[in-house]
This record gives C-alpha cells, sequence and structure tokens, in this order.
C-alpha cells in the first residue's frame, strides 16, 4: 500500500510582529482571506499571542463576541454579525486524547460552514482535513519583556496553493 500523497505546501511565510497590537492586525489581514470551511491551526508557547491573533480574526471576520481564550470550555462560538462564517474558537490544550476527544466537539460538521480555529491542535486537528492554514508563533522564552514574535504562516492543499500570503506582510 503506498503511503498517502503529501499535503500541497503553498509555502511558508516569514512574518516578525513586534507588539499585541500587530498580531491583532495580523490576525484582521488574515480574517480577509478567509471563507467558510477554513480550518487554521495555530501553534506556539503559552503567551505566544494565540488568542491575541484569534481576537484580530474575530474583528476581521465581524463576529459577535469578545474573543478570549476557550481554554476552560475547550471551544467557543462566535456568530457572524455580517453575513459571513461563524467563527468556531477552540483550545486543545486540556485535550489529552487526541482526536477522540475532538469528535466528540463535532468540528468535521461545523468545518464546512464555519471558519475553525484551533489553538494547540497539533496532532489532534490534521485528520479534519489536508487544506488548513499553520500559524506558529515563536517568542522569545525565560524571564523577557520581549514583545518580539515570529510568526510561520504555512498553507497546505489545494485551498492554499493560489492565495499569496504574502498580502499578510503589507
Amino acid at each position: 500500500m503506498e503511503a498517502p500523497a503529501a499535503p500541497h505546501n503553498a509555502g511558508d511565510l516569514e512574518l516578525t510582529v513586534t507588539s499585541p497590537d500587530q498580531m491583532r492586525e495580523l490576525g484582521r489581514r488574515l480574517a480577509k482571506l478567509l471563507r467558510a470551511g477554513d480550518l487554521l491551526m495555530l501553534s506556539g508557547e503559552l503567551g505566544a499571542g494565540k488568542t491575541t491573533l484569534t481576537r484580530g480574526l474575530g474583528e476581521g471576520m465581524g463576529v459577535r463576541g469578545a474573543v478570549t481564550s476557550p481554554t476552560f470550555v475547550i471551544a467557543r462560538v462566535h456568530p457572524s454579525l455580517v453575513d459571513g462564517p461563524p467563527l468556531v474558537h477552540v483550545d486543545a490544550y486540556r485535550l489529552s486524547g487526541g482526536l477522540d476527544e475532538m469528535e466528540d466537539l463535532d468540528l468535521d460538521v461545523s468545518l464546512p460552514e464555519s471558519v475553525i480555529v484551533v489553538e494547540w491542535g497539533e496532532g489532534k486537528v490534521e485528520e479534519l482535513t489536508e487544506e488548513r492554514l499553520q500559524v506558529v508563533i515563536h517568542r522569545a522564552v525565560g524571564d523577557t519583556t520581549d514583545e518580539v514574535r515570529h510568526v510561520t504562516v504555512t498553507g497546505l492543499g489545494e485551498r492554499w496553493a493560489a492565495v499569496d500570503l504574502s498580502v499578510l506582510s503589507a
């Protein structure tokens, strides 16, 4: 049996973000590229800016409700106020059971009509779709007040093959 083909990688975009406001603005710019059915996987250390980025996404998508970390509720749905797709914000940090626990959230049911953002989703959501946007946020670790973040955005699959990610660095 042949191994499945690796998802098409549309290329990486490397960005440097120097403040929480810039991270929110990156989220607002990213929102303009999104449509129903998109899955975003956010990775990064605690305090890297995953929720700040998602807050900007919510602002850019025009959704209802303050986007806050869903750590204790696992998933939060933000309906659109502008006739767009809802934003489903998932924090998989507390989910240790991998895809089984993720399946309990019925994300595969929500995916076609929503934009789903999953924090801490590595090894847990990849089976939902090969077409996804992976955002990795690196920050200096340790006792630092450094606000600089290095962000890598990677589009995987046919959905992202023709998307010009360079508009995010405007």
